[in-house]
């Protein structure tokens, strides 16, 4: 089901393959919810996707390379989802999103606060937390700064509530 792009404008052949409302979600929940089994994904949206609308979404990401996809070896039935190298190259424009969201709209303390540290963490931490999920997607060696673990601390922080995300390191 491939067409042709509208126009060779890198901005619009971005939107073409990220533009609906639930393509950067489910890759924001699995880079920052290390949310990789499809009912996770699926049980803890904040924004409650539709299973139909989700299988969807992991379809044409994967067909996009940005989301790949391999057999759990504890469950037949079920798979891993991993974020793709030019899917971990978006968390600078994720970081930039979350730093207009914050500036811009009415955001949650606990929501915003990932955002804002990777914000003042800037480009820096952008290519820390980028080492990090290669070595949790794409089998890199685990680098010895862990963003995640910041961001869930701070998050544990603000929430006064544990994050539901698992911590990825071994």
């Amino acid at each position: 089901m491939h067409r042709e792009p509208k126009s060779g404008c890198p901005i619009n052949l971005t939107l073409e393959i990220l533009g609906d409302r639930w393509s950067l979600i489910v890759i924001r929940d699995l880079m920052f919810g290390n949310r990789r089994h499809y009912r996770e994904l699926l049980t803890h949206s904040e924004e409650g996707i539709a299973s139909n609308v989700l299988a969807d979404r992991l379809k044409r990401l994967s067909m996009a390379g940005l989301v790949s996809r391999r057999d759990d070896p504890t469950h037949k039935q079920k798979g891993i989802y991993s974020l793709t190298e030019p899917a971990i190259q978006l968390v600078p424009l994720l970081a930039q999103m979350g730093a207009w969201g914050r500036r811009h709209t009415p955001v949650s303390k606990e929501l915003s606060i990932r955002a804002e540290l990777l914000e003042r963490g800037g480009p820096e931490m952008w290519e820390a937390f980028m080492e990090e999920l290669r070595a949790q997607h794409l089998g890199h060696p685990m680098p010895a700064r862990s963003v995640f673990a910041e961001l869930r601390a701070a998050f544990e922080a603000v929430a006064g509530r544990p994050d539901e995300s698992k911590d990825p390191r071994p």
